[in-house]
């Protein structure tokens, strides 16, 4: 079995796990059998071989970004050869770079941003005072990208702030646009601090367009996720290895490029 390494999940403290499923469930109107809990993920994960985790959540509120990063951190402690985390800010906060401090004192080796559920657009005055923060640290930062029903993280809000912040390794969920793939493709391929995972994306895309977004981007620039509790692994996997990949190609995407990018030994 190949190694995997799954970069892009979100998990839940288990008093609040079913609310916060629900929650994605209506904002995508997707059914959903996975349960956003710890336990869940890894047992999801070992049916295809996943060897690593990169954990997340988003704070919707300002107020919850310490409590959520401390959840992230207990997580990850819990597990420090299995996770990876990811903290969270909020643009709204009184203090950004207090609460980007705080996370890398808890550990956590980056920054997950969504633009979507917290409301702020990515060429914004917001978005531009939390990329000085990440950049300063010399973090990647996770943003989730695309949504046809909004204006917040499609390609012509996310390439400016590509440009103003070009030293920044920026992930870009979803091939850089979840629901409008081929527009961020068009505009977005190639930009060298970009890289792409191809979770919530697959379900969609036919294996001949999933391979030519792939080639687009990069092999060495691609990500394997499931968007976990979105979409299952043995499910993602058999859609993923239908795409028609080489398997050293596919190697490099499953595993190699984010063990190099998390510094995964």
């Amino acid at each position: 079995m190949q190694k995997v390494i799954n970069s892009h999940c979100h998990i839940y403290p288990e008093k609040i796990a079913s609310k916060a499923v629900k929650g994605i469930r209506d904002f995508y109107d997707l059914n959903m059998s996975l349960t956003g809990v710890v336990d869940n993920l890894l047992e999801d994960g070992d049916k295809v071989g996943v060897v690593h985790y990169l954990v997340h959540s988003v704070a919707t509120t300002p107020k919850q970004v310490k409590s959520i990063n401390e959840f992230i951190s207990d997580v990850v402690k819990e597990h420090p050869n299995l996770f990876t985390g990811f903290g969270t800010l909020h643009p709204d906060s009184d203090d950004i770079q207090s609460d980007f401090d705080y996370l890398l004192s808890l550990g956590l080796k980056g920054v997950k941003l969504h633009p979507d559920f917290q409301r702020f657009a990515l060429n914004d005055e917001k978005a531009f005072k939390m990329g000085e923060v990440i950049n300063n640290g010399n973090v990647p930062v996770l943003i989730h990208c695309g949504d046809y029903r909004y204006n917040y993280s499609n390609p012509d809000q996310l390439k400016p702030f590509l440009d103003k912040f070009p030293d920044m390794t920026v992930i870009g969920a979803h091939f850089a646009g979840w629901s409008v793939w081929e527009e961020a493709t068009e505009k977005l391929a190639g930009t060298p601090n970009l890289f792409v995972d191809l979770s919530s994306s697959l379900y969609e895309l036919s294996s001949e367009k999933a391979k030519e977004l792939i080639y687009a981007y990069g092999v060495d620039k691609v990500l394997w996720g499931t968007d976990y509790p979105m979409w299952e692994s043995e499910s993602e996997m058999e859609l993923f290895h239908r795409i028609g990949l080489s398997e050293e190609e596919e190697n490099m995407i499953l595993y190699e490029n984010s063990a190099k990018l998390l510094g995964i030994k």
